[in-house]
């Protein structure tokens, strides 16, 4: 495994040596600032009156005039020395903007400490707007502070920072060098920021529930364990924040939403890290048909959001978040792609034979329809679901906190959102039967007994409050993660992850 300093070598195309030399180049240049009373580093604060995208934006002067009177501050990017003038361009939170020093403005002395700043350095600039020559809006510098010294160099401009690792574990170097990933991570914000706007317009208050619990339940994944000490107690973070919630709807907290981290000790890919971000929603006196209406709502509004408009390309694929979606049950799903109706066999042993026909990996030896029908969706149907989908109608062995069908008790009021040929969303309408939820619990258990680590634990606590009576309830989960992707065209979850989970370099 390369060590990062090597694998920043690459990207600036340094030998070890040369990476050595311009190390020590800015370090002696930092001595000797801290040695004449000039230490960059002792700055505290420092006024600034606009960004760039201010300047940008507003009415700009004409040929010759000066312009408002402006105080900005930023990373210096690029610059270009022309003897008694140079140019130099600030990156700063919203853009980046040209800044012009005159050596007759700024003094001698200030203009000659400028040019022995370097790529990197932060500084702040005071001055007024102008327009170059060449129809460039500038600041004219009157004033120059240097707020912050820069002691390792940029990677150079036309190779930047490419290798995904190295940008995935220096996600600061990546955020100066590459302005689209700015820009993404911009949008994941006004992502977040339209989902709880459109929640609280809609009645929801938000609430927080605990991280570490005395059991993982609430979905079927495999915990990470770790132990209070206090307590002298093994805990878990959790995995979902569905229990919780619940018991606030059975408190009387009838619309409640949490956007928050959860954690599954599971495998990496394009779409999975172990920590990432969801919304749970639960209301209640609705259904999964309320669910649906709000995730369409949801997915439409944040696509406008951030893109204008509710037609996007995510990889290369053209995708209408225009309300409302499609709505298929999964046994007809299944049956469309294989020709199987797995509910249509009069036994398990029949269907059995079906998933043998049909080339299914069954390890369960006495697996049910209802499981069965959940394997051939995950293998012939889940990834040629391109268009916005709700998949209904879950069987019940695979829901054990969904509510049953009246008309059909083998099966849930459970829906999942497709799009691209991935899960955005799951939700139920939630079941209320006390007896009826700690009799999945306790199937739950035996599964688990039988070796199966992603089966739910039974919650006592639960079980406790859906006796005092849980309203009929409709609640849903939508990975934010995912929907940044869709919405911002990434394709794995490592780019909209500011920080993934990285394995430590030795």
């Amino acid at each position: 495994m390369e060590h990062p300093a090597d694998l920043q070598n690459q990207e600036l195309e340094l030998t070890q040596e040369q990476l050595t030399e311009l190390l020590q180049v800015r370090r002696d240049k930092l001595s000797v600032l801290q040695a004449v009373g000039n230490d960059p580093f002792a700055n505290t604060t420092y006024d600034v009156s606009h960004y760039s995208s201010d300047i940008l934006s507003a009415p700009q002067p004409q040929d010759g005039e000066h312009g408002m009177q402006v105080s900005i501050a930023g990373r210096i990017i690029s610059r270009r020395i022309m003897g008694k003038a140079s140019f130099a361009h600030l990156l700063d939170a919203r853009g980046r903007i040209q800044v012009y020093m005159k050596r007759d403005d700024l003094g001698e002395d200030v203009y000659d400490a400028f040019k022995t700043f370097d790529i990197g350095d932060i500084i702040g600039v005071k001055g007024y707007v102008f327009v170059t020559r060449t129809g460039e809006t500038s600041v004219h510098a009157q004033q120059i502070t240097l707020l912050s010294k820069s002691l390792r160099p940029l990677p150079e401009k036309y190779h930047g920072l490419k290798d995904p690792e190295l940008r995935y574990r220096q996600r600061f170097v990546d955020l100066i060098v590459n302005p689209e990933v700015r820009d993404m991570f911009q949008k994941r914000s006004r992502i977040v920021s339209e989902i709880r706007r459109r929640m609280d317009e809609r009645g929801f208050i938000e609430v927080e529930t605990p991280v570490l619990n005395t059991t993982a339940s609430g979905a079927s994944a495999r915990p990470f364990v770790t132990h209070h000490n206090t307590l002298d107690l093994d805990m878990y973070l959790r995995i979902a924040t569905e229990l919780h919630l619940k018991e606030c709807v059975v408190g009387g907290l009838e619309r409640v939403y949490e956007i928050g981290r959860l954690f599954r000790n599971e495998g990496m890919d394009a779409m999975h890290n172990p920590e990432f971000t969801t919304i749970e929603a639960y209301q209640a006196y609705t259904d999964y048909n309320g669910m649906m209406e709000l995730a369409e709502d949801l997915f439409s509004r944040c696509s406008i959001a951030v893109n204008g408009t509710t037609k996007i390309t995510y990889q290369e694929q053209a995708i209408d978040l225009t309300p409302p979606f499609a709505r298929v049950s999964m046994n007809e799903a299944v049956r469309q792609a294989t020709g199987v109706d797995f509910y249509g066999c009069a036994t398990d042993e029949e269907a059995r034979e079906k998933a043998k026909a049909l080339k299914l990996e069954v390890k369960d030896k006495t697996a049910s329809r209802g499981k069965l029908l959940a394997e051939a969706f995950d293998v012939f149907v889940e990834d040629t679901l391109i268009q916005p989908t709700f998949i209904i109608d879950y069987p019940v062995e695979i829901s054990p906190l969904s509510k049953r069908k009246p008309t059909a008790p083998h099966l849930t009021e459970r829906f999942e959102l497709f799009i691209a040929g991935h899960e955005y969303a799951n939700a139920f309408s939630e079941l209320n039967d006390p007896v009826d939820q700690r009799g999945r619990f306790t199937q739950q258990a035996h599964e688990r007994a039988k070796g199966d680590d992603e089966a739910m634990m039974i919650d006592e606590d639960f079980c406790l409050a859906l006796e005092y009576g849980l309203p009929p309830t409709g609640g849903i989960g939508i990975g934010i993660d995912r929907m940044v992707m869709l919405l911002t065209n990434a394709a794995t979850i490592r780019d909209v992850l500011l920080f993934p989970t990285m394995k430590p370099i030795k």
